[in-house]
């Protein structure tokens, strides 16, 4: 990604900041494992956070179990996050990002509930989580 962002870390200081796991998804474009987050579990009123930079990015009430083992959501709140087309591994998908920070967050798919229809597939470990 060559489009910059308000927050910016140089890769040493997003190595330092991130744990390896968190580096390796949302800086390399990683994936986690389904089902390995605990905030696939996360049912609670709150907000979910860029682990990145803590920019708010989805109100747990848009959170819904897709069955897929990824936390998903129907709706990023204004501005959170910003798309592009990935055409990484052999398929043309649509990658979501931090918009504050640029940092890989999942990927958003057209088969979600109403009444968006999207599904935000994001990586749990991605996020942090701030209960209301």
């Amino acid at each position: 990604m060559d489009k910059s962002f308000p927050v910016t870390r140089t890769d040493a200081e997003w190595r330092q900041r991130l744990s390896p796991e968190q580096y390796a998804i949302m800086r390399r474009h990683g994936t986690e494992a389904p089902g390995s987050c605990a905030l696939l579990f996360e049912k609670r009123p709150g907000t979910f956070h860029c682990a990145g930079c803590d920019t708010a990015l989805f109100a747990g009430k848009v959170k819904f179990e897709s069955g897929t083992g990824w936390p998903s959501f129907n709706d990023p709140l204004p501005g959170a996050v910003a798309v592009e087309v990935d055409r990484r591994y052999g398929m043309v998908r649509t990658e979501v990002h931090c918009a504050t920070c640029g940092s890989h967050l999942g990927h958003v798919f057209e088969d979600g509930p109403p009444p968006t229809f999207l599904r935000y597939c994001i990586n749990g470990i991605a996020m942090s989580f701030v209960p209301e």
